[in-house]
């Protein structure tokens, strides 16, 4: 990793384990840029430009980043035709979150003006959400703003680069998918911390 300025960035040291081993310096790597990732997308200056080319919802309510996942989420989930459903509860799947949160998050995607909720011809008791006009242009405006940052980061890659890099990161990020980590893991953590 390399800091702005170009100065090669420290690393933590690397800590033995218990039984004198040093841990896996590749595995170290891809932990410490994942860890560096999550900047990526929650980078102020992409909700800024996206804010720049869309305009508020009838509310006036700012575009938060939790609306761009449901306005993802929604187009996703619509994307198999004009006859799939959505409902809060797939978005939840989606999202990966529990219904409830996804209830709260697609209410202020609505409250947005992003989303736009209809009975469910299937279940009167469910709402079968799509994307209004709104939505649809700011889908379009966040795909663009992250096409050209990733661009910018990888514009001196070669297009095999990209190509391997996307292959594997598809390949790690549906692994995960199919093993998400346990969310009890931190607290475990700070326990064997503890008795260490």
């Amino acid at each position: 990793m390399t800091r702005e300025n170009g100065a090669a960035e420290a690393l933590p040291a690397e800590l033995p384990e218990p039984d004198g081993r040093l841990s896996d310096p590749v595995l170290s790597d891809v932990s410490l840029a994942l860890f560096h990732l999550r900047r990526i997308w929650a980078k102020p200056d992409l909700m800024k430009r996206i804010r720049a080319q869309t305009s508020p919802g009838p509310g006036s309510r700012p575009l938060q980043l939790s609306n761009l996942m449901v306005v993802h989420a929604v187009a996703a989930l619509g994307a198999d035709g004009d006859d799939a459903e959505v409902t809060v509860g797939a978005v939840a799947d989606r999202l990966e979150i529990d219904p409830s949160t996804a209830s709260r998050l697609v209410g202020h995607a609505i409250d947005a003006g992003l989303v736009s909720r209809r009975p469910s011809p299937v279940d009167a008791r469910r709402a079968n959400l799509g994307l209004t006009e709104a939505g649809v242009r700011v889908k379009r405006v966040a795909d663009r703003s992250r096409r050209a940052y990733l661009d910018e980061l990888m514009a001196d890659w070669t297009p095999a680069e990209r190509a391997d890099f996307a292959r594997l990161l598809t390949r790690f990020a549906e692994a995960a998918v199919r093993a998400p980590m346990d969310p009890d893991g931190v607290d475990r953590i700070f326990e064997e911390a503890r008795t260490e």
